[in-house]
């Protein structure tokens, strides 16, 4: 039976609501696929259940393909295995946290990874009975602070996630390579534009991690890729550190009384003005070692400063940080932290006075001191004297001064080159449709999950991770599938394979789209048929176009003639064929 618009859930409308601040979100609303239920969660109805059952079916052929088999866990879970693998604290506010009457802890799982783990070490015990891989398609929960762009970011919502249990780690990269292969899969037949990039793997952990993004200019996640075919999302992206310098024969460093300037721009200022550079050029604010002090907070709240030394014409890329730090969040220092470190003088921190090294140095000082990358042995640079009015020029690295470690956090720029030698990079903005994971035996050896080996002995299992936002991907197709009209879906996720308006007044125009339904739903097409009467074909025409079936069948004035309307919103093309041919045009599309 076709889907009836008389009778169909729905009311379309006319203006954008004020809530939504993307096209594809405006749009989803507008036509009636969801509905606001509060901040981050949606209500979703019949057109908008269409659209995601279509993408499900597709993954579940697909993993289904690769041979994994579907469960379906509950989404209030104990606290117990989260508190067994840390994450219980880990998550910290992005996750719901409840009790039940007795006052034992639950929480509304954001993933799923202990519950997996745990029922295959419920149920095997032999490595007879691996490999293994097993998914669901289940509701997630994430207490996001700032829900936006509708079902993009959501406090609620629809993941795939698959898990591969092996005994080896050759058997790993075998099961994730059939996840992955099974990833590209899914997305070219659901028309998503795709291109995958290598990816931190942050909290999650393991070996190895990619991220399947949809290139988007409202994504949240920046990525690079250079032409050589290098791609990454910046997180994961490794700075190609210059060569050493050679020490010997440097001029010694020196302190110079410099007024007023508390920042990179003024001393840059100044120093071209007063201390010009042996070879002859600028100074510029590249030629400057930036201290940026920040906090880290751990889960558990404990507050620890960390001072990173990165050149002047740099910033800290927050999210480079978040995944370095990780699982601490980050902040930057506050006045109560410099005022317990009275040795960090603001706008002139360096890692030297007096010549000394104060920063990174056991009973001098407490702070960790770590480096960019570009802070190569033997590289000179101009930087704060720890005095108030004061710099020091021709600070050598290696030489005068050292730190605690390396930290790759700097921003990453266009024309920066790519860590693997295929050239500079390019920047462009994505939003992240899928991740899988190489997570290896962190799991297991949190919650025991061993097998028997062929020699009796117990081995520990490793594992992969592998996950697509559904929801998501409905959002996702939305936004790059519309145009100022409405919305145009895939054909592989329409809500229906055909839109069939009878507009008009006269009784045998729903007759004949009456019959022109059933003959396509015979052939094998679904069908959405605007049969509402008293509704103007204006209207209709505007509710098709919103609606987004690529293919719609208008029954109307050209009956007279014999003939029925076909329109491709796709191509914007729309021309009459005989009524007699109309399904078979339809059919062979």
């Amino acid at each position: 039976m076709p889907i009836r618009l008389s009778s169909l859930f729905l009311r379309t409308l006319r203006e954008d609501p004020a809530d939504a601040d993307v096209a594809g979100h405006k749009l989803l609303l507008r036509a009636g696929y969801i509905r606001r239920a509060g901040a981050g969660l949606y209500t979703w109805l019949p057109l908008g259940l269409a659209v995601k059952a279509k993408i499900e079916q597709v993954i579940r052929e697909e993993m289904a393909a690769a041979g994994a088999q579907e469960v379906f866990f509950p989404a209030l879970l104990p606290r117990e295995p989260f508190e067994a693998t840390g994450r219980w604290t880990e998550y910290g506010d992005n996750l719901f946290r409840l009790q039940d009457r007795k006052k034992a802890d639950y929480l509304l799982a954001p993933t799923h990874e202990e519950m997996f783990t745990l029922l295959v070490k419920d149920l095997y015990s032999s490595y007879k009975d691996l490999p293994l891989s097993i998914y669901q398609i289940q509701n997630k929960y994430r207490d996001e602070a700032r829900p936006r762009a509708g079902l993009l970011r959501g406090r609620e919502f629809v993941m795939k996630d698959a898990y591969s249990f092996d005994t080896t780690d050759e058997g790993l990269r075998a099961s994730y390579q059939a996840q992955r292969d099974a990833y590209e899969r899914i997305f070219t037949r659901l028309g998503v534009d795709y291109v995958v990039v290598k990816a931190d793997a942050g909290a999650m952990g393991g070996s190895a991690s990619e991220e399947f993004l949809s290139p988007s200019p409202i994504g949240e996640d920046t990525f690079v890729r250079s032409a050589g075919g290098y791609a990454a999302n910046v997180e994961a992206v490794a700075t190609v550190a210059p060569e050493k310098i050679a020490i010997d024969g440097q001029p010694a460093a020196e302190i110079v009384h410099t007024p007023e300037c508390s920042n990179i721009k003024r001393i840059v200022a100044f120093s071209n003005e007063n201390k010009k550079r042996t070879d002859g050029a600028e100074w510029t604010a590249a030629h400057t070692l930036k201290n940026n002090v920040m906090a880290l907070i751990s889960p558990e709240g404990k507050r620890e400063l960390v001072i990173v030394g990165l050149p002047g014409d740099r910033e800290v890329d927050i999210k480079r940080a978040e995944a370095a730090f990780s699982p601490n969040e980050i902040e930057q220092a506050n006045e109560d932290d410099f005022a317990k470190h009275p040795e960090l003088i603001k706008g002139y921190i360096g890692p030297v006075k007096d010549g000394k090294a104060i920063l990174g140095l056991e009973g001098v000082s407490k702070i960790r001191y770590l480096l960019d990358p570009r802070v190569v042995e033997g590289s000179a640079w101009l930087t704060g004297a720890n005095e108030k009015d004061k710099h020091v020029y021709g600070l050598v690295a290696g030489r005068d001064f050292s730190a605690d470690g390396v930290i790759d956090i700097a921003e990453v720029r266009a024309g920066d080159q790519a860590p693997d030698g295929s050239g500079p990079l390019e920047l462009a903005r994505g939003i992240e449709i899928g991740h899988v994971f190489q997570l290896g035996r962190k799991y297991a050896e949190a919650l025991g999950l061993q097998v028997l080996d062929e020699n009796g002995k117990l081995i520990t299992v490793t594992m992969g991770s592998y996950g697509i936002g559904v929801t998501r991907l409905v959002a996702v197709l939305a936004e790059a599938n519309h145009d100022e009209n409405g919305l145009i879906w895939p054909a592989a996720v329409s809500p229906a394979d055909v839109y069939l308006v009878a507009a008009g007044k006269d009784e045998v125009v729903y007759e004949t789209a009456e019959k022109l339904a059933a003959e396509l739903e015979a052939k094998g097409k679904s069908v959405i048929l605007d049969d509402r009467l008293k509704v103007s074909p204006g209207v209709k025409f505007g509710d098709a176009e919103l609606i987004g079936v690529p293919n719609i069948v208008i029954v109307g004035k050209g009956l007279e003639n014999g003939e029925v309307d076909l329109w491709n919103r796709r191509s914007g093309e729309r021309r009459s064929v005989r009524l007699e041919s109309a399904v078979a045009e339809i059919v062979k599309g």
